[in-house]
Parts: C-alpha cells; structure tokens; sequence
C-alpha cells in the first residue's frame, strides 16, 4: 500500500497536517511542544512546513514528508526485526 494514499485519505487531502495533529495520531507520548523540540534538535528527521515567516506562525507537516517518515520508520522497524530473529 502507498503511505501517501493511505494519509490522504485519512487527512481528507489535506496538505499540510497541524503539528498537534500529527502528536495526537501518530506520537501520543509527546505533546506538541516536546515534538517541536526534538524535531528541532534533529532528534525527530521531519521537516516543518510555518504558515507564515514569523517565528510564532502555526507549524504543520506536509503530507508527503510525513509519509516518507512513517516508510523510513518501517524499514527502520523492519531492519531491527530482521536483526533479532533468524
């Protein structure tokens, strides 16, 4: 199945996907703010879409960045799998 797809049809087409949004449906351990921080920090490898040029404008994930993340996320799962079992 194509992610993208997948995604689309969940978020209804829309492209660009609220940060608290993308927390509540697929990072619940972490609130907005911490998601922010780590994406920030290079911990979590997305790229953040602003609104506007302010500092304080509304961030949000494009939907096909968010998409190549979950697929590097599951080849990352599978590879780990593939490690431990025989």
């Amino acid at each position: 199945m194509n992610t993208l797809f997948l995604l689309m049809a969940q978020y209804n087409g829309q492209a660009d996907i609220p940060v608290d949004t993308v927390c509540r449906d697929y990072l619940a351990h972490l609130t907005p703010e911490k998601f922010l921080r780590k994406v920030g920090a290079g911990e979590i490898a997305i790229p953040l879409v602003r609104m506007e040029t302010s500092q304080n404008s509304a961030k949000g994930v494009h939907l096909q960045d968010l998409a190549e993340w979950i697929d590097a996320r599951r080849v990352a799962a599978r590879r780990e799998c593939s490690a431990v079992t025989i």
